[in-house]
């Protein structure tokens, strides 16, 4: 990251939390710009279709939230 993005980045952390939000979503919109909402929807609409599939024949296992944030907690992720 560029020293400039750097800096606004640690200014933008000084904003509320709903201003960070707000902020972080319309910066994902900028970047999505060059993706068709259908092609985004298609394709979330196979990983939801894979993902349940993997669920309903047992191969995985679903983990209820609270287990896994207390996991990645676990694992250190900084992040949570």
């Amino acid at each position: 990251m560029s020293k400039d993005a750097e800096l606004l980045f640690e200014a933008v952390l000084k904003l509320a939390e709903k201003d960070r939000a707000e902020l972080a979503a319309r910066l994902i919109d900028s970047l999505d710009s060059s993706f068709a909402d259908d092609d985004i929807a298609e394709a979330w609409k196979v990983e939801i279709e894979r993902r349940t599939a993997e669920i309903e024949s047992g191969t995985v296992d679903a983990v209820p939230w609270p287990e896994a944030l207390r996991q990645i907690k676990m694992n250190g992720d900084e992040r949570v």
